[in-house]
C-alpha cells in the first residue's frame, strides 16, 4: 500500500501525521466529506493537539477551481475520525495498514534518537583524531563529515538538509535514517583510525570510496592485522 504516514520534515522531533485527502482515497469517499467531519468534531479532534492544515493550490495550467484546505491529524486524531465514518472493508484495510504505518514511524524515530545518543561519544573521538591530525586546517571537520556524508547518501550535508527540509543549522546526526546512521558510526570508526595513522586526506578519501590504501608504518604483527581489519572492512 502507498505511503500514509509523514513528517513535516527529518527532524527527530516531529510528530507523525496522516492527511484528511489520504483518509478520504483510502477510505473510498469525498475528501469534502472528510473535511466536514473535521469541522463538525474540532472540538473533539483538539483534545488531542491542534487542528494542523496546508493549503493545496488548483494544479498549475488547470481551469478555475479554488484552493483545497487539507487537514494533517496525528495518530489520536486520525484514530477518532476513522471511527466517525462507516466500516466498510476499505475503511476496515485502511485502519489496520494506517495503524501499522503509525508504529513503523515512530519505531523509527525512536531508532533514531537511540543511535544518536549512542553515537555522541564516537563523534568526540572523531573531534579528538581530527584535531591531532598532521594535516588538519579550519575546515578539516567539515571536509570529513561530508566526506561521510556523501559516502552514506550520494550528497554533502548542505545538500542533504535543503532535500530533506531542515535548518542549515540542524546537525546532520539529526536527520540520518536509522540505516544511514548504522552506517554513519561504522564510518566515522573507520576514519578514526586513518586519521590515527596520519593518512591524507586523500587516502582517507579512496578509502571510503572501496579502494585499498598501502602506507608503511612500524607496528607489530598483532597491531598490523587489527589496522588492516578497521581500515579496509
Amino acid at each position: 500500500m502507498k505511503k500514509l504516514v509523514f513528517t513535516e520534515t527529518a527532524l527527530l522531533d516531529e510528530e507523525p501525521f496522516t492527511t484528511s485527502e489520504i483518509i478520504a482515497e483510502q477510505a473510498g469517499i469525498g475528501h469534502h466529506t472528510v473535511t466536514r467531519l473535521i469541522r463538525k468534531y474540532q472540538k473533539d479532534l483538539e483534545e488531542f493537539g491542534v487542528n494542523g492544515f496546508e493549503i493545496h493550490k488548483p494544479t498549475k495550467g488547470s481551469k478555475g477551481g479554488r484552493p483545497t484546505k487539507v487537514y494533517h491529524l496525528n495518530e489520536e486524531q486520525a484514530t477518532l475520525l476513522i471511527t466517525y465514518l462507516d466500516n466498510t472493508e476499505p475503511v476496515r484495510t485502511f485502519k489496520k495498514e494506517l495503524a501499522l504505518q503509525f508504529f513503523s514511524m515512530k519505531d523509527e524515530l525512536m531508532k533514531r534518537q537511540a543511535l544518536r545518543e549512542m553515537e555522541k561519544s564516537t563523534r568526540l573521538a572523531l573531534t579528538d583524531a581530527i584535531k591531532d591530525w598532521s594535516y588538519v586546517n579550519n575546515w578539516s571537520y567539515k571536509q570529513i563529515t561530508d566526506l561521510i556524508c556523501k559516502t552514506i547518501t550520494g550528497r554533502n550535508t548542505k545538500q542533504l538538509k535543503q532535500e530533506r527540509n531542515v535548518p542549515s543549522d540542524v546537525s546532520a546526526t539529526d536527520i540520518y535514517t536509522s540505516e544511514e546512521m548504522v552506517k554513519y558510526e561504522h564510518l566515522e570508526h573507520k576514519v578514526i583510525t586513518l586519521l590515527e595513522l596520519d593518512v591524507t586526506y586523500e587516502q582517507v578519501k579512496d578509502v571510503l570510496s572501496g579502494q585499498t590504501i598501502e602506507f608503511t608504518i612500524l607496528i607489530d604483527k598483532e597491531k598490523a592485522l587489527n589496522v588492516t581489519n578497521q581500515v579496509n572492512n
